[in-house]
């Protein structure tokens, strides 16, 4: 009897272990090719998405088929004009950002006082947000890299890339300031909010515990509950 409870103890154990293991596999899984959450540090990307949102990133909107009949079942879907994109970027140890596709491959940008053009015709953006009333002129060379942010160009995207900005334009730092994307650098497209709280503007450089602590005690006396489930456009 004795031999006998060990057993079924092992059993038991083993179980559990292979539970987790295979909850841990299925977790990774999703995380990586289907949808991942994500805190957003920065207001780049106000008011469509504000410091303090939590959301969820489809990771197949643009995964690229592998096999055959990947093709057939998830059609390949390249991010167009007015797509928030996800991407790696590889000039800030690889974190991940979200911005907007402003133009593709052969596309000729120019920036004139804040305006877009995108081939000589100006963009319809109504998401974009200016909170610098400021316009920093064409040859102000005296704001150095700044100089750029609201005349640019003109400027042809390169075969196989994308040019994004933010759509708080103001405070980006975006293809104005670093170049185009590489289209391979796309991961995602920003999906849900799942949640929301009025963060501090400066939320991501503080990272020591006892930051951490006093921020998980924020998060809901500050949330935002009308923007939970907010689909991002």
């Amino acid at each position: 009897m004795s031999g006998e409870r060990k057993t079924k103890g092992r059993s038991a154990f083993r179980e559990y272990v292979e539970l987790f293991a295979e909850t841990a596999l299925f977790v990774l899984f999703i995380n990586t090719f289907v949808a991942q959450a994500s805190q957003v540090p920065t207001p780049s990307m106000e008011d469509t998405i504000l410091v303090g949102d939590f959301l969820f990133i489809n990771r197949m909107a643009y995964a690229r088929p592998v096999l055959p009949f990947e093709r057939t079942i998830l059609p390949r879907k390249e991010p167009a004009k007015g797509d928030p994109v996800t991407f790696k970027f590889l000039k800030d140890g690889g974190k991940e950002l979200v911005k907007r596709v402003v133009a593709t491959e052969g596309d000729t940008v120019r920036i004139v006082d804040k305006r877009v053009f995108v081939n000589g015709e100006p963009r319809d953006e109504g998401y974009v947000c200016h909170k610098d009333a400021t316009t920093i002129p064409a040859d102000a060379a005296r704001f150095g890299e700044s100089g750029c942010r609201d005349n640019f160009g003109p400027i042809v995207v390169p075969p196989g890339h994308l040019f994004v900005m933010g759509d708080n334009r103001d405070v980006s730092y975006d293809s104005r300031y670093w170049g185009s994307l590489p289209v391979s650098a796309v991961r995602g497209r920003p999906w849900i909010l799942f949640f929301s709280y009025r963060a501090e503007g400066d939320v991501h450089l503080k990272q020591g515990v006892t930051d951490k602590l006093r921020r998980w005690t924020q998060y809901f006396p500050r949330a935002r509950w009308g923007r939970i489930f907010h689909v991002v456009h």
